[in-house]
């Protein structure tokens, strides 16, 4: 087991109608609000009209930013980020996914200084402070609502990457799994996929810690339980509680204490596919996931079979494999190149970019052979 520091500064605000509670919560962060949300679903949802007279009833002078791609740009980030400085906004109120609660954490740390948002992922910058944010999540999946991570996308670079800092945790996530009704099926579907490969990531550690394996193993058990059911039923509130509150303990820093930072490898080439062809990030992991482990059964056998233990009672690495391929299919997430539109004819393109970005895994490092191998099994 690695040595850890765990500390998660995010409230949770968990459960039917909590979304009626924000304005006494934001009123002591002052009256001042940048409020950043995506295309325009929360306003046909109708949650944007509530947010709004929580914000009114708490007495905030509001600014917005919206517009957030699903794959969401840096320049976005930059364009928010000079709003909210040049209002002087007190803190920042996120309604949305993954994309837009991570732009919105990068626009927290962006506000204080005058550089883009980019010098952080380059490492080029440190974040000296930032203003708080204020989470409203509307699709289960990333678990950005009690991490501290965020990915962003520079089309101007080719890149895709992750960034993350202590600062960037929000100070309050609100979820009310009824706000999530209006996911469509496919990306529900995408959401689940993204959450048990948050698990894999953390699982797929080269350093042990059992009691972190057995809550990874549990959180992707309890998906594989209810993704199903809520597949059936998408205004299942039991079905929408479960799974949302599965994709926040997947990726809100537990499962990865004393494991050493998980690997990380699959989600650097979904990043691609995303990049390159507009693959939705839970389709990528669901398609490049079970190739990985095909491929990578001979060096991470042991822990496919110990992961097959804890999940299914069963240590036989290929039928571990093909039971977790089956219920990506059960659930209608893509677990094929071709099922996405990427054929064999767009597969150097993609290469030469994991080539590019240096994508490789932090336990499995990947190189261009294991690119192709990997590609070729996934096809």
């Amino acid at each position: 087991m690695e040595n850890f520091i765990s500390h998660n500064p995010t409230s949770l605000h968990f459960g039917k109608g909590v979304i009626e509670t924000i304005a006494r919560t934001v009123k002591p962060l002052g009256s001042r609000v940048l409020l950043v949300y995506g295309k325009g679903s929360v306003k046909r949802s109708g949650l944007y009209d509530r947010i709004v007279a929580q914000l009114n009833q708490a007495g905030s002078t509001i600014f917005e930013y919206d517009g957030i791609q699903p794959n969401p740009l840096v320049d976005d980030v930059d364009k928010a980020a000079a709003i909210g400085r040049e209002k002087s906004v007190d803190y920042i109120l996120a309604v949305g996914g993954g994309s837009v609660i991570d732009s919105a954490k990068i626009i927290s740390i962006t506000i204080p200084v005058t550089h883009t948002a980019w010098k952080f992922y380059e490492y080029k910058a440190k974040p000296v402070k930032a203003i708080p944010l204020v989470a409203v999540l509307t699709l289960a999946a990333t678990g950005t609502e009690m991490n501290p991570f965020a990915v962003l996308q520079n089309p101007e670079t080719g890149r895709k990457d992750g960034y993350g800092s202590p600062l960037c945790y929000p100070v309050h996530s609100f979820l009310d799994p009824e706000v999530t009704y209006t996911v469509p099926a496919d990306y529900t579907a995408y959401g689940i996929a993204d959450l048990i490969a948050h698990c894999f990531e953390n699982f797929f550690s080269v350093s042990e810690c059992s009691l972190s394996d057995r809550f990874i193993a549990a959180i992707i058990a309890d998906a594989m339980h209810w993704g199903p059911k809520l597949m059936q039923n998408l205004h299942g509130y039991d079905e929408r509680a479960a799974i949302m509150y599965d994709a926040t303990m997947a990726l809100n820093t537990m499962t990865g204490n004393g494991k050493g930072g998980g690997d990380w490898g699959v989600h650097g080439m979904g990043h691609i596919l995303s990049l390159l062809h507009g693959v939705p990030h839970g389709a990528s992991l669901s398609i490049i996931f079970p190739a990985w482990m095909k491929y990578l059964n001979k060096k991470a056998g042991k822990q496919i079979s110990q992961l097959g233990t804890l999940v299914f009672g069963d240590n036989d690495v290929e039928k571990t494999i093909l039971r977790f391929e089956e219920f990506f299919t059960q659930i209608g997430t893509p677990v094929r190149l071709s099922q996405v539109g990427i054929g064999e004819e767009k597969f150097e393109e993609i290469i030469q970019l994991m080539i590019r970005n240096k994508v490789e895994g932090r336990s499995y490092k990947l190189t261009e052979v294991d690119y192709r191998g990997i590609m070729e099994l996934a096809k």
